[in-house]
């Protein structure tokens, strides 16, 4: 999935974790030979390779997630956008850009791009992608989906305690050896080598977006890698937004689309949503909480 995965599983024995974690490697990697837009063999690759051609048969399991991720597209009214892949890239975010894209090419990057265009048939298990170009891609909430079905498997094996980390989308379950719940810092964005409050974690998930990381500057102006699927231009006004909750795939997909909606569309909305919470830090360096935040 273009992402390091971490495994960090509680134990009788080194030789038993050897083997716990080695099963959780080979459940990542089914989940990544189903869902990757990397591997041209992959059942979403064979779903882009014929968009405007024909509908596709894939697996339940992929047909679900796709659904789900239309469902979270639909609630976000656009911000998040499984169909994103087919953003022409315009804007560059290795240093290289030096002005603005136009307008024109702005608009015309996001010709491709629209959930509304997916045609799902439950009974067969197709996807269809209606107009010639278009493109479904899990890169936001595909690596939230494989850690929590990374956790399943090791609860169902038995694993008392753990973390999976999907490149900052963790899940959690159970204690450390010695009792205390596991605890995670969020990276201040203004300094990346210190955190802006710490957290312990009993079976939860949390992702955190940002464009602390990757963004590029152009007139004194900041714009972040997060770009709004409906607009075409980056997303500005907040550079950090981490979610919790219990599934790994529903915080990544409201994380993104939250940078997207900026603050106060982002808190109208995850305000819905009592069981995920989320802090987010403008570029300002103001922190917000959503109003159910882990029990303020």
């Amino acid at each position: 999935m273009g992402s390091r995965f971490d495994i960090t599983i509680v134990a009788e024995d080194s030789l038993t974790a050897e083997t716990r974690i080695k099963e959780t490697i080979a459940e990542i990697t089914r989940i990544e030979n189903l869902i990757s837009d990397w591997k041209s063999d992959s059942q979403v690759s064979e779903v882009n390779q014929n968009a405007g051609i024909r509908p596709v048969k894939v697996d339940r399991e992929v047909f679900d997630l796709t659904k789900r991720a239309i469902a979270i597209s639909k609630m976000t009214n656009g911000a998040f956008d499984i169909s994103f892949g087919a953003l022409e890239k315009v804007w560059k975010f290795d240093g290289s850009m030096t002005e603005m894209p136009t307008a024109e090419q702005i608009k015309k990057s996001v010709e491709k791009v629209g959930y509304q265009n997916i045609v799902l048939d439950s009974i067969q298990s197709t996807i269809f992608l209606k107009l010639p170009g278009m493109k479904i891609g899990f890169g936001s909430i595909g690596k939230g989906y494989a850690a929590d079905k990374a956790r399943e498997v090791m609860e169902a094996k038995g694993v008392k305690a753990g973390i999976v980390n999907a490149s900052g989308d963790l899940t959690t379950w159970g204690a450390q050896p010695n009792g205390k719940e596991w605890t995670i810092g969020i990276t201040n964005p203004f300094d990346t080598d210190k955190f802006v409050k710490t957290f312990s974690l009993k079976r939860e998930a949390v992702t955190t977006s940002g464009n602390y990381e990757k963004f590029t500057e152009l007139n004194g102006k900041r714009y972040s890698h997060i770009i709004n699927p409906i607009t075409g231009y980056p997303e500005t006004g907040l550079v950090s937004v981490t979610v919790f909750g219990p599934s790994a795939e529903m915080a990544n997909g409201f994380s993104t689309s939250l940078i997207v909606l900026g603050k106060d569309a982002g808190l109208q909305l995850i305000n819905k949503y009592p069981a995920y919470s989320c802090l987010m830090i403008t570029d300002k360096g103001k922190v917000f909480k959503s109003k159910n935040f882990r029990g303020d």
